[in-house]
């Protein structure tokens, strides 16, 4: 019964003590718990809620006690972005053999296609093509944005697949970890504008598909793409893809406009307290640059407020390409990021009129002080012709 009883109470911060009848306390740590005084007296141990309680049980005593809160709280707060939770397999999914992993990265702002096509020819490991938007197989670009690749050597009966997207997405199927990583080594003298090692292995997407012979259509069921094992020419893999590179696109998007206001975390507090600001008008033009290269990429240059032309006609999957970004919520992050955009660049531009203000007074102020000097060399030749 107790280890039921320690499954439901989660390990939190300051403790009191009680053990039945007798109160007993010390300053100890076990679990990430700092059990210390104060001693919770019965009666108001009777009236702390179920999810505000804490225990461990030691064999001898058990301790139970209530969650605190953090008493430094900073003078301008500003809140991070929620780490998005990534989508897991049940266990029973995981341990059957007819499930394959597909996982996705956004590496960098741009793919070179064409030379990237061309190195991949003079790997000899895998057999890439462009995917044209009437849904054709070509070997030139003809202005896709698409380039998949077939492995030529298979290990078993399940293809493995890499489909790469203009804006800076790979999205890996049936591909080891060990293969992942020699892939994206390989990517890297293809890119323009390669991200870092930590924002691509923390805003990668992994996911577990199969396939069905029960359904008709391509699905998404209990957090497992469900591939229909009729269709041959892979536009259902295409446009999982699409969507899953999209988001994670989109992440690292969310994570440099994280770092960008990071960055003037500082601005804005010395704005609250009247301080001098720290920084110079080369220092703004940077951070507008910045925002509009970030504005740039989430608008103009992605598929995050558009359906591609891909799904034209092609309604069927252009549905189930609705369905997953609405699984990974890419309108609404769209959406939040626009809006963090349109408010820094207030910020941006409210400093940029500071600082043109103070440029525009220091001008006025050295044309008083040249005219000075000039009226005063008049004065002194004046004094001279008077005494002379």
């Amino acid at each position: 019964m107790l280890p039921n009883l320690l499954s439901k109470i989660c390990p939190g911060g300051r403790y009191g003590v009680r053990f039945f009848n007798s109160v007993y306390s010390r300053n100890t740590s076990a679990c990430g718990c700092k059990f210390s005084s104060p001693i919770f007296q019965r009666s108001l141990f009777m009236r702390i809620p179920m999810d505000k309680m804490c225990a461990m049980y030691t064999g001898k005593y058990l301790f139970i006690g209530v969650r605190g809160v953090s008493s430094s709280v900073p003078g301008l707060h500003m809140k991070k972005r929620p780490q998005r939770k990534k989508k897991t397999l049940t266990e029973d999914a995981e341990s059957h053999s007819g499930f394959w992993t597909v996982t996705a990265y956004a590496t960098a702002e741009e793919y070179d296609l064409e030379k990237l096509e061309e190195g991949l020819r003079q790997q000899n490991l895998y057999a890439p093509f462009f995917v044209m938007n009437n849904g054709d197989q070509s070997s030139k670009s003809g202005g896709s944005d698409v380039l998949r690749a077939k492995a030529k050597y298979q290990f078993d009966d399940e293809p493995r697949e890499i489909f790469f997207f203009r804006e800076g997405s790979v999205v890996l199927w049936n591909i080891s970890e060990l293969e992942c990583t020699n892939i994206l080594n390989f990517l890297r003298k293809f890119e323009e504008n390669s991200y870092s090692e930590p924002i691509i292995s923390e805003e990668c997407e992994t996911m577990k598909y199969t396939y069905s012979n029960q359904i008709e259509k391509a699905c998404l069921q209990d957090e497992v793409i469900l591939l229909n094992s009729l269709d041959e020419a892979g536009f259902e893999k295409y446009t999982f893809s699409n969507a899953v590179g999209l988001s994670v696109k989109l992440g690292v998007l969310e994570a440099s406009l994280d770092c960008y206001i990071d960055s003037v975390r500082s601005v804005t507090e010395d704005l609250r307290q009247g301080k001098h600001i720290r920084m110079s008008r080369e220092e703004v033009l940077r951070k507008i640059g910045q925002l509009f290269a970030l504005r740039h990429m989430i608008n103009l240059s992605s598929d995050l407020l558009d359906t591609p032309d891909f799904y034209w006609d092609r309604e069927d999957l252009e549905n189930l390409y609705h369905k997953m970004c609405l699984y990974f919520s890419i309108a609404k992050r769209t959406r939040v990021m626009n809006e963090k955009l349109n408010h820094c660049m207030e910020l941006v531009e409210l400093l940029s009129s500071h600082l043109n203000d103070r440029h525009h007074i220091r001008l006025e102020w050295m044309i008083i002080i040249l005219i000075m000097v000039e009226v005063l060399f008049e004065i002194v030749h004046y004094a001279e012709r008077i005494l002379g």
